[in-house]
């Protein structure tokens, strides 16, 4: 029997604000919150250069994740582009660190998230106690990680509308802050004494706070890793990525300005007082600009320290789930809880790093070493683009990298400058780093080189890219159509060398994440099974396709799209009630608008040998696609077409011999051998149906998608659908329709030009 595997595809449902707020909401983070008065205390007032020269850095490896995310469309991101532009043990080491940046990145918004809620604890007179080494923050951290590893495991994730609602309530906060700042700042006669000296511990103040901060610029990655789920990535993807930078360093670099020139410290420099608050300056700073400033900043820290935790434990679990699923790690890695259906050991592991590196090493080296992964990391991906340039030209761009590949080497340049730098500030996390890498190869060598799968998937779709072939997909729904959508498929696939797609779409509740249905396989799996017991008498190629969706029709049409698929072959009740019309003709509206041809069985086909199909004339373009395909039923079944034609009472002779003569252009133009039958002086729908009770299938020319006639059952198409003796195959040609709004301006225009 053919086999085939089942590939999981979350559907494109993200437009362009939802990308760039994915972007924005990963950098302004945890990241502003925590690190700013770390920062501030390392470069004095010249964290603003910082800042500046940190967006520069980022903006050089955003043209390279632009480009890249622009003709790479499957999640993954960065992993996935070093794994297919350089030598392999480079694509296990780039998981390998991505695993642990976001694991260690997790670290240290859960040591930010136990400062801020210490500091809830304490404005409610509860005190934590000190057990040993371990703070009442770092306890507090190991606490929080615990809960949203739990979380994670349960299932829930921040999503969608939600995850939008929060990025918008922490830019709204730090707008406060910062109106609210300036306003005191500007009020203050002597306000540029709070940056003298600007360069305190010189400009290797300044290099040694790009690297600590760095983390808070990484965000926009994270669009790639989404980038399954984008609608039109070849253009959205770079333009979220841009956008997300360019909203968000403006708003770091007037963090910074208020922070630093806002500080009634005393004698206490602004930025000293800054470093000795470390991780809660932010909310030192704003109580002195309201009464409830400093809460407001308290809850934006808890608010993106709580966000960050979640997406940093969702992001490190199932970058080890990837690589347990490509066979990089033990298979174990890639399996998923029974119930829960979440990747629950890559949890367990990925949570053993967050928690040993947020209670063994104090905040700093914490910052530090995250931010040196991801330092290396974003090397890796701009030496990918430049080998990528070389190896395959061919790839389909939507972006290309301006001044290639100058920019591309400064960006590789100050990345390899910012991580060296890094160890005169934590050779603590220098360390770390070196033995995770150390550690990484010994696991490549002695395991993952031995494993590791190639992705022959990959390599045949582009090549089925590179030749257009023909592509027909087949959604599946339940098991009584599988075996008639199946065998029509495979009568067309013959007729075209095409291959078959089977698709099964999992529906998600709009406030649950796509990623939640993507482990639920077993419905898909039967039906696939019964579609391959139909082909595996033929050599047809094919595949299968899960996609989740938190719309069925939404799925169908993006696959459509995706697959650049040539044709659909779906099904419909037959005599539907009112409901089942109501909600197949929203399904059959959205896939009338795919930008190919569609084949609608209603009904199934009869178990007993097809003898005779028919074929009432119509004198649209539909009915020509069902001359077109007709003979390819007739080898297949072996049977006999009959082609029915009928002239109702007021038609004149002339206009008799016309239709008479379109159906010979017709059966001679597609070389049909078929019975002409005329029926005179009838009326259409009777006369169809009367001819139906010695057919054993129906082909007609037909339309899906005009709502209001197939809710109310008044169409023609319709009627003979419903009161045939047999099952009806419609068939629809694609046609191009302009938008009805262009459609009423097209006079307005005519107008406008004869006046001109």
């Amino acid at each position: 029997m053919k086999k085939f595997d089942t590939e999981v595809h979350l559907s494109r449902e993200m437009g362009l604000l939802d990308a760039t707020l994915i972007g924005v909401g990963a950098m302004i983070g945890a990241g502003i919150f925590v690190l700013t008065g770390i920062a501030a205390g390392v470069a004095g007032p010249g964290l603003i250069i910082t800042f500046t020269l940190n967006g520069i850095v980022a903006l050089l490896t955003a043209f390279s994740y632009a480009e890249l995310g622009s003709c790479y469309h499957d999640a993954g991101g960065g992993y996935l582009w070093v794994k297919e532009g350089l030598p392999k043990w480079n694509g296990f080491i780039s998981g390998w660190m991505s695993w642990f940046a976001h694991a260690v990145a997790c670290s240290l918004y859960a040591l930010g998230f136990g400062a801020y809620f210490d500091l809830v604890l304490r404005e409610f007179n509860v005190v934590m106690p000190q057990w040993g080494f371990l703070s009442p923050q770092k306890i507090l951290a190991a606490i929080t990680a615990v809960t949203f590893a739990y979380i994670n495991f349960r299932g829930a994730s921040e999503t969608g509308k939600v995850g939008n609602f929060v990025t918008i309530a922490k830019i709204i906060i730090l707008m406060i802050f910062i109106g609210f700042g300036l306003n005191l700042l500007f009020s203050k006669p002597d306000w540029e004494s709070a940056f003298h000296p600007f360069l305190p511990n010189g400009w290797g103040g300044v290099f040694k706070a790009m690297g600590l901060t760095f983390i808070a610029f990484q965000g926009f990655e994270v669009i790639s890793q989404c980038s399954e789920e984008i609608k039109n990535p070849k253009k959205n993807i770079p333009r979220a990525v841009f956008l997300s930078l360019i909203m968000v360093v403006p708003i770091y670099l007037l963090v910074a300005l208020t922070a630093i020139g806002t500080v009634s410290s005393g004698s206490m420099k602004p930025w000293d007082y800054l470093a000795a608050h470390k991780e809660t300056a932010l909310v030192e700073v704003a109580k002195g600009f309201f009464v409830g400033g400093g809460i407001m900043l308290l809850v934006g820290g808890i608010i993106s320290t709580m966000s960050a935790l979640n997406a940093t434990i969702y992001s490190s679990s199932r970058v080890a789930f990837a690589m347990g699923r490509d066979r990089n790690f033990p298979t174990f890695f890639g399996k998923v809880h029974k119930k829960n259906f979440t990747p629950h050991l890559s949890i367990v592991f990925s949570l053993i790093i967050v928690v040993t590196m947020a209670i063994s090493l104090p905040i700093e080296d914490v910052a530090a070493a995250a931010d040196l992964m991801f330092l290396l990391l974003f090397l890796q991906v701009n030496i990918t683009l430049i080998k990528l340039r070389k190896k395959r030209p061919d790839l389909d761009r939507g972006f290309f990298t301006p001044m290639f590949p100058y920019l591309t080497i400064g960006g590789i340049l100050f990345l390899l400058f910012l991580a060296i730098y890094m160890f005169d500030y934590s050779p603590t996390a220098w360390i770390v780093t070196s033995i995770w890498v150390a550690i990484g190869l010994v696991v490549y060598k002695s395991y993952a080189s031995k494993r590791e799968v190639e992705h022959v998937r990959k390599v045949k779709s582009l090549e089925r890219l590179e030749k257009k072939e023909y592509r027909i997909l087949v959604p599946l729904a339940n098991n009584k159509t599988v075996n008639s959508l199946t065998t029509i498929a495979e009568v067309i696939a013959k007729k075209n060398n095409a291959e078959i797609i089977f698709l099964h779409v999992n529906e998600v509740h709009e406030r649950e994440p796509l990623i939640a249905n993507a482990f639920v396989t077993e419905q898909a799996n039967a039906l696939f099974k019964q579609a391959e017991s139909i082909i595996e008498r033929s050599n047809i190629s094919s595949r299968a396709i899960l996609n989740v969706s938190h719309k069925i029709s939404q799925g169908i049409i993006n696959t459509v799209i995706d697959q650049e698929c040539n044709f659909v072959v779906v099904g419909r009740e037959k005599n539907p009630s009112f409901m089942e019309r109501f909600f197949s003709s929203i399904i059959d509206s959205v896939i009338a608008k795919a930008p190919c041809e569609v084949a609608v069985l209603h009904g199934k086909l009869p178990d007993k040998e097809i003898k005779t199909i028919m074929i009432p004339f119509g004198h649209d373009i539909h009915t020509a696609l069902a001359a077109e395909i007709t003979p390819a039923f007739k080898e297949y079944f072996n049977c006999k077409i009959k082609i029915i034609l009928v002239h109702e009472p007021d038609i004149s002779e002339k206009e008799k011999a016309e239709r008479e003569e379109k159906v010979n252009v017709l059966m001679r133009d597609n070389r049909l051998e078929a019975e002409l039958k005329i029926l005179n002086d009838m009326d259409v729908l009777q006369g169809i149906i009367q001819e139906s009770r010695e057919a054993d299938l129906m082909l007609m020319g037909g339309h899906s998608g005009d709502f209001i006639e197939l809710l109310l059952g008044r169409s023609l198409a319709q009627e003979i659908t419903e009161q045939s003796a047999c099952p009806v195959l419609w068939v629809k040609e694609y046609e191009e329709y302009e938008q009805f709004w262009k459609l009423l301006l097209k006079p307005l225009k005519k107008t406008g030009e004869e006046n001109g």
